[in-house]
């Protein structure tokens, strides 16, 4: 009796945990928590998403040798304005690079601080995600792609920066930047017209 009750408790555990496994493969969810992580900056400080709880946060990969990340950075100047404009409203801003060791954009510590005071960056921290789980986590695909989570945790936006596909800083001007509408929508209470778009750019590279 005492081995059968063993025997089930251990498949309860088994199915347990193998939910656990695959739950943490999937992709974040429009309308739902957003995955918890903690990630290192560039000073080995820790930063984990619980600790921003009540603000609202903006997740953005990105890749500083990617064309389509220079397009927005070196080219124009359009995210580091988007990000001093939401920090200077509240908002937490987290640059997330989930290249792996070796692969384009893997920038070395004195390198990466470089070039974000290059590109006057005002987000809150710069992360590393080397070996790829919270960017798999969110399903991140591009560099850039971002997500909103709001001051309840929940995701609610998660896509392109603009609605112009390009990798020519030209078309900044003449495209919505879908961060500035959600971000604006939020602060009205208002729902976010465009919650989900196709996010273009480089692969992440995992």
């Amino acid at each position: 009796m005492k081995t059968s009750l063993v025997i089930s408790a251990l498949r309860i555990f088994v199915a347990a945990a193998t939910l656990v496994a695959v739950g943490a493969l999937h992709a974040a969810t429009l309308g739902q928590p957003s995955p918890a992580f903690t990630l290192t900056d560039l000073d080995g400080k820790t930063h984990s998403l619980a600790d921003f709880k009540g603000k609202t946060v903006v997740l953005e990969w990105t890749n500083p040798e990617c064309p389509f990340v220079v397009k927005h950075y070196d080219n124009s100047g359009n995210l580091p304005s988007t990000q001093k404009a939401a920090t200077a409203d509240g908002v937490v801003w987290l640059l997330i690079n989930s290249g792996a060791a070796g692969k384009q954009g893997d920038l070395e510590t004195a390198a990466a601080k470089a070039w974000l005071a290059k590109v006057k960056s005002a987000a809150t921290a710069y992360l590393r995600d080397g070996d790829g789980k919270v960017g798999k986590a969110y399903g991140a695909k591009t560099t850039p792609h971002l997500f909103v989570i709001n001051a309840d945790g929940v995701l609610v936006y998660q896509g392109a920066i603009d609605s112009i596909r390009s990798a020519s800083a030209d078309d900044i001007s003449k495209a919505e930047n879908y961060i500035k509408s959600a971000l604006a929508a939020l602060k009205a209470g208002k729902p976010i017209e465009k919650a989900e778009t196709q996010p273009y750019g480089c692969s992440v590279k995992y």
